[in-house]
């Protein structure tokens, strides 16, 4: 494990609060070791959280780490294509000037932009697929704003079927996001990573993986629906 995190070596916290630092290492460990999750994808899912609580230099430490540890950069802009979908914009560009700063691309060239179409039903067809039934947001959205229905499944498919990680680690990044704003939105992505094949100890991880962005906090409310998804 690294020892120059800077909360560690922070010389106040460390005079006036040792159990703390004690303690927030040993969550480091979790991040930092290969365990359930390899450590370089655990590394990712920190720094997705990161950006997407605000914490940029946060999310840039962690991406270094990552991209030391041997993750690819198709692997690691599974967090941009996750970010687009799920906080928007903004957080999105955050995440992708990081990724710009680790993984520097000399002479890349622009591709066109691609215009995916989605068939009449076909959005319907995949919420009811993934979700069981359709959730009452979508069903509203599906009746309201059909084009806003297809923009939704094609990013939610974006997120989920088109990047790098297996479907597994991309649920569990989700997880993860989701577990570092307390959000019950997680008990889906929760479901999704054990159909996928996660266990409760990858599971664990990826909450886990919410704490250097967002707290205890992060554990004590996705680890909860452990217990009831």
């Amino acid at each position: 494990m690294e020892n120059m995190n800077p909360l560690l070596e922070s010389d106040l916290l460390c005079e006036i609060a040792p159990y703390t630092v004690s303690g927030y290492a040993l969550f480091r460990e979790i991040v930092e070791l290969d365990g359930a999750i390899p450590a370089r994808l655990k590394s990712l899912f920190v720094a997705v959280a990161a950006i997407n609580k605000g914490y940029a230099a946060l999310a840039r430490r962690e991406l270094e780490r990552a991209a030391r540890l041997g993750l690819p950069l198709k692997e690691a802009a599974a967090g941009l294509i996750l970010l687009s979908s799920l906080r928007g914009e903004g957080a999105a560009l955050e995440f992708q000037a990081a990724l710009d700063a680790v993984y520097p691309r000399p002479g890349a060239t622009k591709p066109a932009r691609p215009s995916e179409r989605v068939e009449p039903g076909e959005a319907e067809n995949n919420f009811r697929q993934y979700f069981g039934v359709i959730p009452p947001a979508l069903a509203k959205m599906l009746e309201l704003a059909p084009k806003g229905a297809d923009a939704y499944y094609l990013m939610r498919k974006g997120t989920i079927e088109c990047n790098t990680l297996s479907k597994k680690h991309s649920e569990l990044l989700l997880v993860t996001v989701l577990a570092s704003d307390y959000s019950p939105m997680a008990a889906t992505h929760i479901r999704g990573a054990r159909t996928a094949g996660a266990s409760d100890k990858e599971l664990a991880e990826a909450i886990l993986c919410a704490v250097p962005a967002a707290g205890i906090a992060a554990w004590m409310g996705a680890a909860a629906l452990l217990e009831t998804v």
